[in-house]
């Protein structure tokens, strides 16, 4: 593992991240808090207290939505918006919009709260320009990239900002770079993706194959973190357990779904979720490099390379059972659906 500096500090110092000293202050005389509280939590620069926006595509082969809305409603996250696009083999955005919305009311009905309408997002893959300069790429001006325009000038604080968690192809974070630089001020991109090699890792399946120009875009320009480590998610509901989930719109849900998730191990692409949400998650973090930019029939984004005080972090390992444990203990307890909420309602 290459030696870490602490992430707050590879954070302050990485390239284009305004951090000022003026800009804390200015924050600090607006509220009272603790600035010790401002320091990331874990071995990344983002943890639970940051919000969460997420982008994947189909809704049917992992529980990255489980576990958003899971912790959106146990004291984990708070989940600012939800972008629904296509890619890999969920290429029909009618049946993605539907899925991600079956979800969405399977958790209301239940009475979860902090469960945002999901967005359609229609941009397609973007396209290398011939002289290669991310600025002369020609942007698609997207649903998902206004979203994460607008949630990031709402949402974003110098010291927290928006995390975009994706489990998809990166098509709309780059769209919203090249449509207005300064949003990669704002939000910090935590993506479940690509494999690790003896350098470091690729931007390549599951998900870094989708859009390769954009997947160069992304890590080059924002505060990235790549996820490249995965679990078997057939354990976090096992169909032995089934019986037990609660009689609700959730746990039908959760219970129609489970014979449907993939078996793959790199299909589980909530593991960006889990790594932020999850302290103990990412067990082994690297720091990392850009590699070269991919040419223009490249089928993969750049490489990480391992590189103490690089700007990138790279998540080479995962702890899953705590996680595991959290999604069985969210989904089963009556406090997630409100049963102990003051006011009684939903």
């Amino acid at each position: 593992m290459t030696a870490l500096r602490p992430a707050w500090e590879r954070w302050r110092r990485a390239p284009g991240v305004l951090l000022a000293l003026g800009a804390l202050c200015a924050a600090a005389c607006a509220e009272t808090r603790d600035l010790g509280t401002t320091v990331p939590r874990g071995n990344l620069p983002v943890d639970a207290r940051n919000p969460l926006l997420l982008m994947n595509d189909g809704a049917y082969d992992n529980w990255q939505g489980e576990y958003a809305v899971l912790l959106a409603n146990g004291g984990g996250v708070s989940l600012a918006g939800i972008i629904v696009n296509t890619g890999g083999n969920s290429t029909d955005i009618n049946a993605n919009i539907a899925g991600w919305r079956g979800l969405v009311m399977a958790a209301r009905a239940s009475g979860m709260q902090g469960v945002p309408d999901p967005i359609t997002s229609l941009g397609p893959p973007l396209t290398r320009p011939a002289d290669g300069q991310f600025a002369s790429t020609s942007p698609n001006h997207s649903e998902g990239a206004q979203l994460i325009l607008e949630t990031s000038s709402h949402l974003s604080l110098p010291y927290r900002p928006l995390v975009v968690v994706t489990g998809g192809r990166l098509t709309d974070l780059a769209d919203a770079y090249l449509i207005d630089p300064t949003v990669a001020q704002r939000v910090v991109v935590v993506s479940s993706l690509g494999s690790v090699t003896a350098s470091g890792a690729a931007m390549g399946p599951p998900n870094g194959e989708m859009d390769p120009w954009a997947d160069a875009i992304v890590a080059s320009s924002y505060r990235f973190v790549q996820v490249s480590a995965f679990y078997d998610q057939l354990t976090d509901v096992p169909a032995s357990q089934l019986g037990q989930l609660p009689d609700n719109a959730f746990g039908d849900w959760l219970r129609t779904k489970q014979p449907g998730i993939w078996s793959l191990p790199q299909a589980a692409d909530q593991v960006g979720v889990l790594a932020v949400a999850v302290t103990s998650f990412a067990a082994t973090v690297e720091a990392v490099s850009i590699g070269s930019v991919p040419d223009g029939g490249s089928a993969v984004g750049p490489d990480l390379v391992a590189h103490q005080g690089g700007p990138a972090w790279l998540v080479t390992k995962v702890a899953s059972g705590e996680s595991t444990r959290l999604f069985w203990q969210l989904a089963t307890s009556p406090a997630t659906y409100g049963s102990l909420r003051k006011d009684g309602g939903p």
